[in-house]
């Protein structure tokens, strides 16, 4: 925002941190105004040589200890910045006034530029030379708006839109009809992404700019307030109207529950935030006399408003976060379904180890068996492709029973009961799941080939669902309930190359479809950060191929393993359609989980058998590529 005071921007210097995570996303474009300005104006602060600024000049803080105007101490992130290198992404500026020959760094795709009224952001996404800096005249940059450059975009960037301060400011809005006007034109602009074929738009409400220093200074509180109101309200009801795939922020919300209760994020709370700001030095605001800059004990930290009105880095990294929390979101829930395939995966390993201690060894026909087998894995997720990274356990327990029909044929049934856990690396997040799952098969047997069937089904019970992350120096959890259903069929053909004693083996192809759906819930509070989920399906094909063995140690002891090559044909990325619960008129799809396409899988054990029919055995098993799991199973089983 913010025309009227100071050419402000970023220091190009800071620009771009390491990428660190892979992300969903393959780029963030920005487009918007001072809010989201990373650099496009020179800071006049320090010379290079004592001839030109070296620097960007951000509509922030500078960072400390001292808070020098001598590009010393560069200014802070902003909060796309900060984003950005949360996303693993870059969020350079566009048209920096200051040459890549000076700073090292080439055009970017930030086309904020502060000052800009929704006309000029319009204008930067679909204009030529439509992207403008202009430092009074002296020092002047233009480039082509980014669809003049590129009438096809990226499908998979991710687009960030802000505006409307300016507009509010300069006196652009002051009733119903200049809102919708004003309006229009970042709707337009939006509209043009979308018809370059941009699935991912991120919109951003205004923050009552009526909630300011500056507001206060000049007299215009109320008016601001009405005008931010009447503005974000022409936003709502025009990108409704557009339609498509929207992201629409709710950060006029977030800061009001900032100011609500300062001190949970780390501001003061005996200070009248929305009055006093950190630098006073262009007669903007009254500077804070304890936190500001001419204080007893300068600190941004510890105030919302850097000047009258823009926000201090406390508040960009706020701001920053929310809108992460918000993107990172999908990639935490569509793991829920993995939960649930992962708990079916081990219920039929289960069974898989039980068929196989009988391979060559049924019961008379006629007679039955029974096994009791428990269970206990480490699942880990690397977070590749934006997914989430974390941690789980999980524990299974299986009660088996078999009756042997005639003397190739066996059939039974499977009752299970699974108990997971899985906690995120990142913020913490921590989801439980319960299942009750229930398997019949048949085994079909001869001498030289074997073939299993089986179904399946499950019910899925999620409970003290957590999403944590963090809002600056706070930390936030929200809280949910959901069900949720799973089934599937395959099967398992294999071939007994040896025939017999001591030693059986062979190569073996497998298949199993599997469905898990998880109903549609929503997180327990009402803030600006809950969110609402649709139901989630995930289909698994699973493909697999390998070889097995089963050798005699003794009369009562062997030794019995398998490696196997999986491959999973339904590997594209989940998608997870959800809402902001203070926005229930926009729901919006993002992309989350995508599993593994291929894995490696083996598994080693240890059975003995006794007298009267019983038997024990150990297993240890892994699963691995990008995502992987280790087990150990126990069985102990009886043949009547």
């Amino acid at each position: 925002m913010a025309g009227f005071v100071r050419p402000l921007a970023a220091v190009l210097l800071l620009a771009v941190p390491g990428l660190a995570t892979a992300s969903a996303y393959s780029q963030l474009v920005v487009f918007g105004d001072s809010l989201n300005d990373s650099g496009q104006f020179p800071d006049p602060g320090g010379p290079l040589l004592g001839v030109l600024p070296t620097g960007g000049y951000r509509f922030t803080n500078r960072t400390g200890p001292h808070y020098r105007a001598d590009n010393s101490e560069y200014f802070a992130e902003v909060a796309s910045q900060r984003l950005a290198r949360r996303l693993g992404l870059q969020a350079l500026p566009s048209t920096p006034l200051l040459p890549q020959v000076l700073t090292g760094n080439p055009d970017g795709t930030n086309y904020a530029v502060g000052g800009y009224l929704t006309d000029e952001v319009r204008a930067s996404i679909t204009d030529e030379n439509g992207s403008r800096v202009d430092a009074g005249g002296i020092l002047s940059r233009s480039r082509d708006g980014y669809l003049v450059d590129r009438p096809r975009v990226d499908p998979n960037a991710l687009f960030y839109v802000n505006g409307g301060g300016n507009d509010i400011v300069q006196g652009q809005v002051v009733d119903t009809a200049s809102a919708g006007r004003t309006a229009a034109e970042l709707v337009a602009g939006v509209a043009a992404l979308q018809r370059a074929g941009a699935r991912y738009i991120i919109v951003a409400d205004l923050p009552d700019v009526g909630a300011t220093p500056f507001a206060l200074a000049q007299g215009r509180r109320a008016d601001w307030s009405q005008a931010s109101a009447l503005f974000n309200a022409a936003l709502d009801s025009q990108l409704a109207a557009l339609g498509g795939n929207l992201i629409r922020l709710n950060l006029n919300g977030m800061f009001a529950e900032v100011r609500a209760n300062p001190a949970a994020f780390g501001f003061d709370p005996g200070v009248a935030l929305s009055d006093v700001c950190f630098d006073g030095a262009d007669d903007e605001c009254r500077e804070d006399p304890t936190w500001g800059l001419s204080g007893a004990t300068p600190d941004p930290q510890r105030l919302l408003f850097n000047d009258g009105l823009h926000p201090t880095s406390a508040l960009q990294q706020i701001s920053a976060d929310y809108t992460y929390a918000l993107l990172a979101a999908p990639g935490e829930i569509s793991l829920l379904p993995e939960m649930g395939r992962a708990a079916l995966r081990a219920h039929l390993r289960l069974l898989d180890r039980e068929l196989q201690a009988g391979l060559g060894r049924w019961q008379a026909p006629g007679n039955w068996r029974i096994s009791v087998q428990g269970g206990y894995r480490w699942p880990e997720y690397d977070g590749h492709d934006g997914s989430a990274a974390g941690d789980g356990r999980g524990q299974n327990l299986a009660i088996t029973t078999s009756r042997r029909l005639t003397r190739d044929w066996l059939a039974g049934v499977s009752l299970g009961l699974a108990d997971d856990r899985l906690e995120l690396d990142e913020q913490g997040s921590d989801y439980e799941m319960q299942a009750a799952l229930l398997t019949a098969f048949t085994r079909y047997q001869l001498p030289l080939l074997f073939l299993d069937l089986r179904a399946s089904l499950g019910y899925l019970d999620y409970h003290d669902l957590e999403r944590s992350f963090a809002l600056g120096s706070a930390r936030r959890t929200e809280q949910g309930d959901s069900e949720g259903w799973l089934w599937g069929g395959g099967g398992r053909l294999g071939m007994n190359l040896f025939g017999s004693e001591p030693l059986r083996a062979g190569p073996f192809l497998g298949a199993d479809y599997q469905r898990v759906e998880v109903e549609a819930w929503r997180e327990r509070d009402s803030s600006a950060t809950a969110l609402a989920y649709d139901r989630q399906i995930r289909e698994s094909l699973l493909l697999s191929a390998g070889l097995y063995f089963d050798l005699d140690l003794g009369r009562s002891t062997r030794v019995f393993g398998e490696v196997a090559r999986e491959r999973e044909r339904k590997d594209e990325a989940q998608e997870v359609r959800m809402a902001l619960i203070s926005r229930p008129d926009n729901r919006f799809v993002l992309p989350g989980y995508a599993p593994p396409g291929g894995q490696t899988r083996l598994s080693l054990g240890l059975s003995q058998a006794f007298g009267g029919g019983l038997s024990l055995s150990a297993s240890y098993y892994y699963l691995g590529n990008e995502d992987s799991v280790q087990g150990v199973n126990l069985g102990l089983a009886w043949t009547l």
